[in-house]
């Protein structure tokens, strides 16, 4: 394992981060800061409280998991699409660095950005209510492996972009919309039973529900199943890099 390749990669992609400081840590805090004082003033007056939690502490987990979403896609499909970009991928590639150790310094470096901006984002939610995170090495977990998770799917986006708007096209048009179709803002269990099964098709469901436990010990679907689907989207995201590496996809051509 080539170490020295790994943390230069790493700390390459992090010093980009503090670099763009505004548009990659303050910009996403403002943005959910606004989304709380929106949806926590609009609809908490009218929402006092869903199983037995103040709606504005209800939609905590929520909106920490919709910036980490877009957040870890965003910056690993950014990160390795780039390089394709700019052309300075094939040195990247002939240099002695294995296909596992690029996916690690550049998904690595994208879920530790993820991860401190969802911890930034739990500190200012703090701010305006009262927070008591009942399984904290629960919330961790769910944390990391989402941040990891999406960072993978974010790295295959990047390689399968062809240009900023297809960069672009599924955290807007499928990733967003499913995060505030899954539970977000408000319980399934509020749907009606037929909406209620569709929403159990949507995989945001299962990350929003077990990182919701993890801070008040409720969820819509059992925690269990919850860290399984997020294991399971982990694993297929880990088989598709593997393929890709394998054959080239999108990278030799």
């Amino acid at each position: 394992m080539n170490y020295h390749a790994i943390r230069a990669i790493y700390l390459f992609e992090m010093a980009r981060t503090w670099r763009t400081l505004l548009q990659s840590i303050v910009s996403p805090v403002i943005s959910t800061s606004l989304y709380f004082v929106v949806f926590g003033a609009a609809i908490g007056s009218r929402i006092s409280e869903i199983n037995g939690i103040s709606y504005g502490a209800f939609i905590v987990p929520g909106l920490i998991m919709l910036s980490l979403l877009t957040q870890s896609i965003s910056n690993a499909s950014f990160g390795i699409y780039f390089p394709k970009f700019v052309g300075t991928i094939y040195e990247l590639l002939s240099a002695p660095v294995s296909y596992l150790e690029i996916v690690i310094s550049y998904v690595g470096a994208a879920a530790s950005k993820s991860i401190i901006l969802g911890l930034i984002i739990l500190a200012t939610a703090s701010l305006f209510v009262p927070l008591q995170i009942q399984h904290p090495g629960w919330m961790l977990l769910f944390l990391v492996l989402t941040a990891v998770t999406f960072s993978l799917f974010g790295f295959i986006i990047g390689i399968w972009a062809g240009n900023f708007e297809q960069l672009q096209l599924v955290p807007m048009l499928i990733v967003t919309p499913l995060t505030f179709l899954g539970g977000s803002f408000y319980s399934i269990d509020m749907l009606p039973p037929l909406w209620r099964t569709v929403s159990l098709f949507n995989p945001v469901v299962y990350l929003v529900s077990g990182f919701r436990w993890s801070f008040f010990g409720v969820s819509d679907v059992n925690v269990g199943i919850s860290l399984g689907m997020t294991l399971a989207f982990l694993a297929a995201c880990l088989i598709a890099v593997w393929w890709i590496f394998r054959t080239g996809w999108r990278i030799k051509a």
